[in-house]
């Protein structure tokens, strides 16, 4: 998890949880307890899809082409998050980035990570879609940084910054993308996010320490 924490712990990720804790009216625990829970899920719901040759592919098209490519939306952030309103683009694009990752079950995904953070689930679909364009950004950063072109690249890139959580993450990852084929509830999900976050060295256990 290291990866991911490093992330958020960067001047990007200050600036990720600040832009949006003012536009939601959050304050930055809350905010970075939020995409602490919805952040690793969307890398794990990648993870899933990259295990396939296709899903793969998708994914590094994705990453490759103009919305994505050489993370140049982490260089407008300010612009993005520091006006009366998240970029109507950005949402646009979370939210077709949610859609094709969790396989139309972005609504359960936000739903989990609402219960799971205590906050509200118009929030936490907003903050999903915020925080997916800035996923996919970092991840054409890293891919062109680190010369990634295929898949055993990619799962490479995206278990490097789940770390040691990358096979619990697409777990829960997975069980949302199936959830309309499967026994769990969204309570049940919820429960195991927090479960997972909060155990010693999780990354709710660790960004109290960063945030709280």
């Amino acid at each position: 998890m290291s990866g991911i924490l490093d992330l958020l712990n960067s001047s990007i990720g200050k600036e990720l949880i600040g832009g949006v804790s003012q536009q939601m009216g959050l304050n930055k625990a809350s905010t970075a307890s939020a995409l602490g829970s919805a952040m690793p899920m969307i890398l794990g719901a990648l993870g899933n899809n990259a295990s396939s040759s296709n899903g793969a592919a998708g994914i590094l098209s994705a990453l490759g082409g103009s919305n994505h490519g050489g993370g140049s939306m982490l260089d407008n952030l300010g612009s993005i998050l520091g006006g009366s309103g998240i970029d109507d683009n950005v949402m646009k694009d979370g939210g077709n980035i949610l859609g094709h990752v969790f396989g139309g079950q972005e609504g359960n995904a936000a739903e989990a990570v609402s219960k799971a953070s205590g906050i509200d689930l118009g929030m936490a679909s907003n903050l999903m879609k915020t925080a997916a364009p800035f996923i996919m950004g970092y991840l054409g950063k890293q891919m062109l940084k680190g010369n990634v072109t295929d898949q055993n690249g990619l799962q490479g890139m995206l278990g490097g910054l789940l770390g040691d959580d990358n096979d619990a993450q697409k777990d829960i990852a997975s069980r949302v993308q199936g959830f309309e084929n499967n026994d769990d509830t969204l309570n049940g999900l919820a429960d195991l996010i927090t479960s997972n976050n909060k155990k010693s060295g999780g990354i709710g256990d660790l960004l109290t320490g960063m945030f709280g």
